[in-house]
């Protein structure tokens, strides 16, 4: 049991009790009562196991987001190049001064709406935010402040819809055909699967499963400061994607035309790896001379495969394997808006059970569904 005692030293009170390792732990306030409701507090967290020691909360914030980038090490070159980024440009010059248990929510919000304020585009407010929470809950999980600040933060409304762009199939046939002929099976490919382009890139064709119709994605190429690299997927995991039996035969013309040395399905004039100079020097001429927006950029031919998917009555589980989306929740953020026939379907299918089940009150027969 900890206790409250004049403080001997002045006219304020102290709050006197053992932490987890035995350690006398002091700390003075002004009034009686503030020391009480601070010792009350402490044998709560303690006896909850969620107390902190307060001295690791002085550690600047600059100190122990070094040591956190270091235990990241381990992410993909493309995802810690963004975050480097963001470490240094925002989160950094705002809370280095801070020691990171002085860190309250108020600075939080605050420095959220300097982002905004600053004209950054709300997805880049929200991944650099996300930096910020991540840092700040590691050092809540290592027990350096008692809990993280990143509470009840709003951030901006992204609206993906804006920066989305979709090809209709004459669309998507008429970019391929105003690219040159090389590259013409990978604008099929990525509006008809759906890959993204470090899946496409990083292709290999033993992954390539022509007799059976489908792609087996395991890996993806990446390209960061010139140098490329081989890793996972995005989400880390594996899926196959299945082939309409339209592209089973371009990508079986492809493999045999345009052989890489690499054994990469899709290689550059050399037979080399793709890299991002295929955007300017390939792909936005072919858009130019295409029928497509001249806003269009490749990673639309992955939104374009998603929105050829509803209008075939695909259901969102299907779409975000076949895209290969972490959660369903992030497939209806991003296309819930393609779905505008999807309430009206609920709604007559209901209609229908509550009229079969009158029906068959009656002793009607109710013909199978075909």
């Amino acid at each position: 049991m900890g206790s409250v005692r004049k403080d001997s030293r002045g006219s304020g009170w102290q709050a006197r009790y053992r932490d987890r390792s035995g350690r006398q732990r002091t700390r003075s306030f002004d009034s009686k009562g503030d020391a009480r409701r601070y010792l009350d507090s402490s044998e709560v967290d303690l006896a909850q196991g969620t107390w902190t020691d307060p001295s690791l909360g002085k550690v600047r914030f600059s100190a122990y987001a070094t040591r956190w980038r270091e235990s990241v090490a381990h992410l993909r070159p493309g995802t810690l190049v963004n975050l480097d980024s963001r470490l240094r440009k925002h989160v950094l010059p705002a809370f280095s001064p801070y020691a990171i248990g002085n860190i309250e929510p108020a600075d939080i919000r605050a420095w959220v709406a300097t982002l905004v304020g600053s004209g950054l585009a709300p997805s880049t407010v929200a991944s650099t935010y996300h930096v910020l929470a991540r840092i700040m809950a590691t050092a809540e999980t290592d027990g350096v402040v008692p809990r993280t600040p990143c509470r009840g933060i709003r951030l901006p409304r992204i609206d993906t819809t804006i920066e989305m762009c979709f090809l209709n199939p004459s669309e998507v046939r008429s970019l391929a055909e105003a690219i040159e002929p090389r590259y013409q099976a990978l604008i099929y490919t990525a509006a008809y699967t759906g890959l993204r382009w470090g899946e496409l890139a990083g292709l290999r064709t033993a992954h390539l499963n022509l007799l059976h119709g489908a792609i087996d994605v395991v890996e993806a190429l990446t390209e960061v400061n010139g140098h490329l690299a081989l890793g996972p997927t995005k989400t880390g995991k594996r899926r196959r994607v299945s082939l309409p039996p339209f592209l089973v035969d371009l990508l079986e013309n492809h493999g045999s035309t345009y052989g890489s040395p690499d054994s990469y399905v899709f290689s550059s004039l050399e037979g080399k790896p793709l890299r991002r100079s295929f955007y300017p020097r390939h792909f936005k001429p072919a858009v130019r001379r295409s029928t497509a927006p001249d806003r269009f950029r490749f990673h639309d031919l992955r939104h374009t495969c998603a929105a050829l998917l509803i209008a075939q009555g695909a259901h969102p589980k299907e779409i975000q394997e076949r895209l290969g989306h972490s959660t369903i929740r992030l497939t209806f953020d991003r296309y819930g808006h393609l779905f505008p026939g999807l309430d009206e379907r609920l709604r007559d299918g209901l209609d229908l059970a509550y009229r079969n089940a009158e029906r068959t009150e009656r002793g009607e027969v109710i013909p199978l569904a075909r």
